[in-house]
């Protein structure tokens, strides 16, 4: 029978508002968390940073006023089990959500989520979650005394009354509806892990289920990676890199060796060129691990072998870096460099070319005029920057070019696993020597004078100065300085010595000129946004303050920090917080202790999630809804292994989406698009 037949058309309706307009979508919508409703927490008598499960009665409710006519609902909760939970009361209160007198009112009994903060010395859980028990309640068998689950709101439906519904779903469901191409692997039939995750027994077996259906989801990803793979392998390609006379001469030329893994990467690379299929490689480097000059290495392979090379880069700045470091290194040997941006079009002729062997620029290569000869080989510097549109529309001004995908994000690797499967990986995994020792510093609330006089004292020194702030502009929603506002400051504070300002809302030539005063050392100390995080490459530019550093992401806040110690002299990161925030300090600790970017990606992986790491538009990954298992290498390599294997027996398992579909059912199936860049 249709479960949906036994629903009042309101329910069906706000389901299908929501994006649940089938059982198997209803199925699909997956408790956030669970209530351990067998027991519940004491009443506290105290604040505290951890949220708190009650179980109460309320002696009093009503809507209260306070300054310039905003008001609140207020209602008293007593612990009403008789002491058996504890004794006290605690306060709710909720803002401009005037409605919640229809919902709650004195002589309800409730449950209550929330954290309890102290407010004038009364305990007070601010827009708690509740739910109003009822007589029926006591004997039922889903809302009371088991692991209960707590779903994402839906409008229009009552927690308790979406419960329902997932409850009757479930009962309604045939398991035998419910099979999929994953079943041949878990120990757990998928109905049975559906029961569980919904309705657990135990929060044990909970978390076995979501980790089965982790399993169904890395393995629809690793049916797309593993395909896509085969696909670009089979395809003809051009074979280069055969001629070395040029690397040979630029390897002449440097006035230093290039470390153990930039030899080991140019090796691969050079394996892959000479392949009679394209190169699709990805170059994972910390920051300082000279990814610029495999690269260069790369491109005098593809132009010794008569080809074109391009390398387009995320930012203005970024692109420009590139160009001066190029001429710098490759003007020498003869050869023509061009840099394309949105308002910067220039071209080094040289005698031996009319035509520019590498083009150097932004997205402005996709939508210029520029006229590739014959482009051989692509490198996409912070690729994941790019979307997948952007990345093949380069790709394909050439004809079946090889690929170099670079990126200074330490990428964990279960993240390479899954968003890079289907490319070659070399990874830098060493730096240049003769860099600057880094030493970084959790600074909680520090005088204002100090931070100055340390800063007068590395100017005087000859260093130059970062000092980065989150946001360009002052916000009303977010309590942070902004960039513009302190430039104003800073430049009273170092009166004497030059300050500049650059940040993203700056017209391109205004952030050039900035840059360029910064690069000469004119500019002594630089007001920034996070504009600089990636390219910018001043030898003698020692310190960075990082202000707010509690509002970056870690692997953001190592990307910062490489913009120092690029040079000899020491170089300092101060992590400025007022330390108000226990989750931010911890995660500020972190780069105290270590400057493996690796293990700081996977931090920030456990913290933040795929999304975030890997840029949200761009990574493929934030919709997982079993993301928390990307840390699980063992898991990835199950669902690796599975597909492998499904893939080999079928090749052509997974031609078109409409196929792939009907092998991964709801929750856990995520739409794949074979053949995407």
């Amino acid at each position: 029978m249709d479960s949906f037949a036994l629903l009042p058309p309101k329910d069906i309706a706000a389901l299908a508002a929501a994006g649940l307009a089938t059982p198997a979508a209803v199925l699909g919508h997956l408790p956030r968390r669970y209530e351990d409703r067998r027991r519940f927490d004491a009443f506290p008598n105290q604040a505290s940073g951890l949220p708190v499960c009650l179980r109460g009665t309320v002696i009093d409710a009503a809507l209260r006023g306070f300054g310039q006519g905003r008001r609140f609902y207020e209602a008293i909760v007593m612990d009403g089990s008789g002491g058996v939970f504890g004794s006290g009361k605690v306060t709710c209160r909720w803002y401009n959500m005037p409605f919640i007198h229809k919902l709650l009112a004195t002589g309800h009994e409730v449950i209550l989520y929330g954290k309890v903060k102290d407010s004038n010395g009364r305990l007070v859980i601010e827009h708690p979650e509740f739910e109003v028990l009822r007589e029926e309640d006591t004997p039922a068998p889903i809302h009371l005394d088991r692991i209960v689950p707590i779903y994402r709101n839906i409008t229009g439906l009552a927690q308790r009354r979406l419960r329902e519904i997932i409850h009757l779903v479930l009962q309604q469901t045939d398991p035998a509806t419910l099979a999929s191409i994953c079943d041949v692997q878990p120990a757990t039939p998928r109905y049975q892990a559906l029961c569980e995750l919904h309705f657990p027994t135990t929060l044990e077996l909970a978390q076995a289920a979501r980790r089965r259906f982790a399993l169904e989801e890395f393995f629809v990803l690793q049916l797309n990676v593993v395909w896509r793979r085969a696909r670009y392998h089979e395809r003809p390609g051009r074979v280069l890199g055969t001629r070395t006379s040029l690397l040979k001469r630029f390897y002449a030329s440097l006035p230093f060796d290039l470390t153990h893994a930039q030899k080991r990467s140019i090796k691969e690379i050079v394996v892959d060129m000479r392949e009679a299929r394209p190169m699709h490689r990805l170059l994972q480097g910390d920051v300082g691990s000279g990814k610029t000059f495999v690269a260069i290495a790369a491109m005098l392979l593809a132009i010794d072998s008569g080809c074109q090379a391009a390398l387009m880069a995320p930012t203005q700045i970024l692109a420009e870096q590139h160009y001066l470091t190029f001429r710098r290194w490759l003007e020498p040997l003869g050869l023509g460099i061009a840099l394309r941006t949105a308002n910067r079009n220039e071209s080094i002729q040289v005698r031996q070319s009319g035509d520019a062997q590498i083009i150097i620029g932004t997205h402005a290569l996709l939508y210029d005029s520029v006229a590739f000869r014959d482009l051989g080989l692509v490198v996409i510097d912070e690729q994941h920057k790019f979307g997948v549109v952007q990345r093949a529309a380069l790709i394909n001004q050439g004809v079946l070019p090889d690929v170099l995908v670079m990126t200074a994000t330490p990428i964990p690797r279960t993240l390479t696993m899954t968003a890079y499967g289907d490319l070659d990986v070399s990874v830098l995994d060493e730096k240049p020597p003769g860099r600057g020792k880094i030493v970084t510093a959790v600074r909680i609330a520090p005088k204002q004078t100090d931070v100055t006089k340390f800063i007068k004292q590395q100017i005087a020194e000859g260093r130059q100065v970062y000092l980065v702030y989150p946001l360009v502009e002052e916000s009303e929603s977010l309590n942070a300085e902004s960039a513009i506002k302190a430039y104003a400051k800073w430049q009273k504070r170092l009166l004497g010595c030059q300050v500049g300002l650059v940040h993203g809302k700056l017209k391109p030539e205004d952030k050039e000129a900035v840059m360029n005063r910064f690069r000469s050392g004119e500019i002594s100390a630089l007001v920034a946004t996070t504009v600089i995080e990636v390219g910018v490459d001043v030898a003698n530019a020692s310190v960075m303050i990082l202000h707010h550093a509690e509002r970056f992401g870690l692997a953001q806040i190592h990307q910062l920090r490489g913009r120092i110690g690029r040079g000899a002299h020491k170089g300092w990161c101060i992590l400025l917080t007022d330390g108000k925030n226990p989750d931010g300090l911890e995660k500020l600790k972190i780069l105290e202790h270590t400057a493996d970017g690796f293990e700081i990606a996977e931090a920030d992986l456990r913290l933040r999630g795929p999304g975030d790491v890997l840029g949200t538009a761009q990574s493929g990954l934030a919709d997982l809804r079993f993301s928390e298992f990307l840390a699980d290498t063992a898991l990835l390599r199950e669902a690796r292994a599975l597909a492998d294997a499904v893939i080999a027996a079928d090749p052509d398992l997974i031609a078109s989406q409409r196929h792939l579909r009907s092998l991964i059912q709801e929750p856990s199936g995520n739409d794949v698009h074979p053949g995407a860049a």
